[in-house]
């Protein structure tokens, strides 16, 4: 869906035309909703107003948004006052933070992606939409895009892993899903790409860190999931905490103007993050709040959020002639015309149906899709014996601080999810079981998430030598991951470690479900667990889920976007490194590219992930020797599955660039395709490579090809598969 703001809007400028300066600056500020039941503790305090403030607020014409609360209801009145009782009547742009789900809660983002279906993305994200535009919302703060290469960086958890091209399909994705065909419609949600841009460089995996990168690394990697995401009909962009080599991002008249409005040509709002602008005088960027307010504004900053600084300085700066009336009515503008975009001037009270609020008979529809989202997004790393699935006479220890928890089932940046839905492990293996079998299921916690039980471990060992197979519940406490969420070590709590390794002494096959949002350096009894399955976040389903893939009603189809390393030593850690001159390989000395304590390699690598019957890859083939600067090269292999159960493989095309004017990477994807394989089925599995793909920042700055000679892969993961050779004339 192409973008459709009309900046022309007659509408639009009959209100510029009618502004006085302080309502035009009232339009590019973005306040806590403190009139509705507002999401709690997930911002720090800054410009705290009450329900009345906020409310005389939009009766002045001083606020263009609210966000992070909810309700038909009040949202209707907050609509009546900007409507029937401000003076020029322009309405208010209701906003909230809805990353995965709303009232039904999908896996988290990162989760999702490794369904390799950006067509589910838009699917949860077109039911959140519904839901969320019915709880009086006309906009998101999402879909997050942030390229996420080192691990211990807890924001991970809201992107879609450590890849450019699978991290572009799924922002565009999620773009549609949450805005529809019609963003006039009532169930149409605002995307909102962020965070603008490079945010998941920062160095040390350090949320706010700063960020020191190469114009080339900016431009291949992070930059295109939002020009895929603009692409897709975004029409506002959230502006990253970050500095980029020295330039905050919410500052950044390069980016935010230079790259973004001149070059990309979008017509969209700005948006900045929580009181990023504020945090230009902590940065030591700005000299103080109306130096703050100037540069961000200057740079390309529509809109603020939460700070206040445009509506205490923004005055008195265009006054001063440093901030021209001109650049002021053209980011009112856009502000307006999104509004217009989104049907408010023809219908104020969009999305403010109280009755629509209260209609369940979606529920239904969006559970059954919920639980086809976590399962799907289910990896399954290792399945030694072919322990899984489990037989449902087994006798089954279910074992760890996830077994019967709820309090972890969403992941980070839920807000409004609907608790009493969520079904936890327990229950999920207990519906799953036929009623006479239900007691061969024990369920002992073993420990707390971070904490030692009295007796906890002597249970569960006692429990483990019952059992027939244990299924060991483990993995990161929810508020591990997300926002100010850096780890430096990305490993399992102590005390869950200790429970896996005193289980796994019994001798009895483990099967460990991990919950995680990010990847984790596995040690000990839960790397050499029979069975590993990465479960992630998975929402509101997790326990039924869990459940279809543990039993084989589903067998598992998920794969890695994001690489296990050994150790989190190894982090930063993503599949697609730069060569190096001294490569690791068998025939040098121990000169060359490695740590002393481990190969460098990934435990399990980007694309990895097991199914429940053996599938075999033959050699990559291509169908030219040569490709022509504007052609499409063919590169396919015959794809089997050798076992007795149907199965969905996620094949994949890599690309090598031997040599480059820059170093280029040991392998990129560049496309990718999910099919399904019945037993004993063999297919030829086709790609189409065209020669723009194989383009890059080259050494002297601009965009483009570069001949030579390259390697391609059809493979199931970044270091599998025999490649096939070709040149670019």
């Amino acid at each position: 869906m192409p973008n459709d703001v009309k900046p022309a809007d007659p509408r639009v400028e009959t209100l510029l035309a009618r502004m006085t300066v302080e309502e035009k600056v009232g339009q590019l500020g973005m306040f806590a909703d403190m009139v509705r039941p507002f999401a709690p503790d997930v911002n720090p305090e800054a410009n705290v107003r009450n329900a009345g403030e906020v409310l005389e607020q939009v009766r002045a014409g001083r606020v263009g948004a609210l966000f992070n609360g909810v309700g038909a209801v009040q949202g209707r009145e907050i609509q009546r006052v900007a409507v029937e009782e401000s003076r020029l009547g322009i309405p208010v742009l209701l906003a909230a933070d809805v990353i995965h789900g709303m009232r039904t809660v999908f896996p988290i983002p990162l989760g999702e992606a490794a369904s390799f279906e950006p067509a589910l993305a838009e699917r949860t994200a077109r039911a959140t939409a519904v839901e969320a535009t019915a709880a009086g919302l006309h906009w998101t703060f999402a879909p997050a895009v942030d390229i996420a290469r080192d691990q211990r960086w807890g924001r991970g958890a809201e992107g879609a892993g450590e890849d450019t091209v699978l991290g572009s399909a799924f922002a565009a994705a999620r773009v549609r899903g949450f805005q529809g065909g019609d963003l006039r419609a009532a169930d149409s949600l605002l995307a909102t790409p962020k965070h603008f841009v490079a945010y998941g460089a920062v160095a040390a995996g350090m949320d706010y860190n700063y960020v020191e990168i190469s114009e080339g690394t900016l431009h291949d990697v992070h930059l295109p999931p939002f020009k895929a995401a603009l692409d897709a009909g975004a029409l506002a962009v959230m502006t990253a905490f970050n500095d980029i080599n020295g330039v905050p991002a919410s500052a950044n008249h390069a980016l935010l103007t230079g790259l973004l409005r001149e070059q990309w040509q979008f017509p969209g709002l700005v948006v900045s993050d929580y009181t990023a602008d504020m945090e230009l005088v902590a940065h030591g960027y700005a000299e103080d709040d109306r130096d703050a307010t100037r540069r961000a504004f200057g740079a390309g900053m529509d809109m603020s959020m939460q700070s206040g600084f445009y509506a205490a300085h923004l005055p008195a700066l265009v006054e001063s002639g440093e901030v021209p009336m001109a650049a002021l009515d053209e980011a009112v503008r856009r502000v307006l015309s999104v509004k217009a975009a989104i049907g408010l001037f023809d219908d104020p009270y969009r999305s403010l149906d109280p009755a629509r609020e209260s209609d369940t008979s979606h529920l239904a529809a969006h559970e059954a899709l919920a639980r086809d989202a976590a399962r799907r997004s289910i990896v399954l790393l290792r399945n030694e014996g072919g322990v899984l699935p489990l037989r449902r006479d087994a006798r089954i220890a279910l074992v760890g601080p996830f077994a019967r928890d709820t309090d972890n089932i969403e992941g980070c940046w839920t807000l409004f999810g609907d608790r009493s839905r969520y079904v936890a492990l327990e229950a999920g293996l207990r519906a799953a079981l036929p009623a006479g079998a239900t007691a061969s299921l024990e369920v002992v916690d073993g420990c707390s998430m971070e904490e030692a039980i009295d007796g906890g471990i002597e249970a569960a060992v006692a429990a483990a030598r019952r059992a027939e197979v244990v299924v060991l519940a483990l993995g990161e406490p929810q508020r591990y991951s997300g926002e100010a969420q850096s780890r430096t070590r990305i490993t399992l709590p102590p005390v869950q470690q200790a429970l896996a390794e005193a289980v796994a002494a019994t001798g009895t096959p483990l099967v460990v479900l991990l919950r995680n949002g990010r990847a984790l350096a596995l040690e000990g009894a839960v790397r050499d667990a029979a069975a590993i399955l990465v479960t992630w976040f998975l929402g509101s389903q997790t326990g039924h889920a869990v459940a279809d893939v543990l039993f084989g009603d589903y067998s598992p189809s998920g794969r890695l976007p994001v690489s296990f390393p050994h150790d989190s030593g190894q982090q930063p850690f993503f599949y697609n490194h730069p060569r190096t001159g001294r490569p690791e390989t068998p025939d040098m000395s121990e000169f060359k590219a490695r740590w002393r304590e481990y190969p460098n390699t990934a435990l399990y690598p980007f694309g990895h992930g097991l199914g429940y019957a053996p599938v075999e890859y033959g050699p990559t083939v291509v169908s030219a020797p040569v490709i022509a600067p504007d052609g499409v090269l063919e590169a396919w292999a015959t794809v089997s599955n050798r076992g007795t159960r149907a199965v969905e493989e996620v094949v994949q095309l890599y690309v090598h660039d031997r040599v480059g004017s820059r170093v280029r990477p040991v392998r990129e994807l560049k496309d990718f395709r999910k099919i399904v394989m019945q037993p004993g089925e063999s297919r030829e599995v086709r790609f189409h490579l065209q020669a723009a793909q194989l383009a890059f920042t080259r050494a002297d700055g601009r965009f483009g090809v570069e001949p030579g000679r390259f390697d391609a892969w059809v493979a199931p993961s970044a270091t599998a598969g025999t490649p096939a050779g070709f040149t670019l004339a």
